[in-house]
């Protein structure tokens, strides 16, 4: 086996690892925040949707200066230095008895991810031939439903005991995950030119093709976020219990395990990555109309099992999407500044959901959010439609056909 060959091999050990360690790490917190601040001790949603968007927007925001920074000073230093910060910020969440110190944790947990995910993703883009990137990120997507679930269930378990447990776990997992990155971690270089940080930048905002793709996929992230809020917050409603959330993730991780990599495999086949974008989107899209006139917990756990479908269909094909798009050049700078429709969606759909849950709640209208995001859902779907279209009407007029 030639060096490039092993090097490879051993990258997707290591990435495996590696995510595992995070994935792990963000859901033994991120699910039981709205438990804990919203039901536990009575905050508005609004006030927890706030610190769950700033969270969401500065990690994905500034991805692309994360990124940039990567693209010149490698990946290693800046993985380790924001798997650090974000255990900082989790053993701040664990005393947090006000919105501001909510609010100022999840800001450091969001500066944490600006730093170490856009390199992450380049060492998947890097590591991972481009034939074979569609089905190793089903697999990170299934590792990513199998840890959501572990780390839902250690993180209800602490919740019985005290919430300060469950964050001191969370910090405790990116720390190892930081000396595991210190021990195992080559110094990679992620882009194939060590450009300026502001050449990188520069060039990613220069291509109005990508930039109109990212910006378009806000609207299909404010959709998905909401598994970290209202979702949770509706189970528990329903149910009348926290710990019902776990079997949320757990209908989440059957599904991925049993479908994602066949699906993923059947589908690369037959269908381009937009149609199979699209297609995930508007089943998303449909499952939301009628969750907020639902009170029955199987009938709930039946529509967040077809937006789950949704997603499983859509998110391979999204993230792959991206990967192709990205110049080889500043490929740290593309993968960070892709995030930017991540950042804006989740901004919005956590601030902008958690204000429709309570003005829901208000006025008795609780199906308000939940349609609202359907139709969201539908308009970013047409907003794609017309770009991909568009794609395809260019080549044939510069043919002449």
């Amino acid at each position: 086996m030639s060096s490039v060959s092993q090097a490879r091999s051993l990258g997707k050990y290591f990435l495996l690892v590696d995510n595992m360690l995070v994935v792990l790490g963000f859901f033994v917190v991120f699910p039981l925040i709205s438990i804990r601040f919203v039901d536990q001790l009575g905050w508005a949603a609004m006030m927890v949707g706030i610190g769950l968007g700033l969270r969401q927007f500065v990690q994905q925001g500034l991805g692309i200066f994360g990124g940039a920074i990567a693209d010149r000073l490698g990946a290693k230093p800046m993985i380790i230095a924001g798997m650090l910060l974000r255990a900082v910020a989790f053993a701040l969440m664990a005393i947090a008895d006000e919105p501001w110190l909510l609010w100022l944790s999840c800001v450091l947990s969001g500066l944490g991810g600006t730093l170490f995910d856009p390199p992450r993703t380049a060492m998947v883009v890097k590591l991972i031939r481009p034939n074979e990137r569609g089905r190793f990120f089903s697999l990170l997507m299934m590792q990513d439903s199998a840890g959501s679930v572990i780390g839902a269930l250690i993180g209800s378990w602490l919740l019985k005991y005290d919430f300060h447990l469950v964050c001191w776990a969370g910090a405790l997992l990116f720390i190892l995950a930081a000396i595991f990155n210190a021990w195992m971690l080559p110094a990679y270089r992620i882009s194939t030119t060590r450009a300026p940080i502001l050449e990188g930048m520069r060039r990613v905002l220069r291509d109005h093709r990508f930039v109109t793709f990212v910006l378009t996929l806000t609207g299909y992230y404010m959709l998905a976020v909401q598994v970290l809020l209202m979702l949770p917050i509706k189970v528990n409603e329903v149910a009348g219990r926290p710990s019902a959330v776990k079997w949320m993730y757990a209908i989440e991780a059957m599904l991925s395990l049993l479908f994602l990599y066949p699906v993923a495999r059947w589908s690369e086949k037959r269908f381009s990555l937009e149609m199979r974008l699209m297609a995930g989107l508007f089943i998303m899209s449909l499952s939301m109309f009628p969750i907020g006139l639902v009170d029955s917990l199987q009938t709930l756990f039946g529509l967040i099992g077809l937006f789950y479908i949704g997603s499983i269909i859509a998110e391979p094909a999204r993230e792959t999407l991206g990967a192709s798009l990205a110049d080889s050049r500043a490929r740290g700078s593309y993968l960070g500044f892709s995030r930017l429709g991540l950042a804006l969606g989740g901004a919005i759909g956590y601030s902008g959901g958690g204000w429709l849950y309570d003005a829901g709640h208000r006025l008795d209208l609780p199906e308000l959010p939940w349609c609202m995001l359907g139709v969201i859902g539908l308009a970013t779907l047409f907003g794609l439609y017309r770009q991909f279209r568009q794609r395809r009407i260019e080549p044939a007029m510069l043919s002449g056909h």
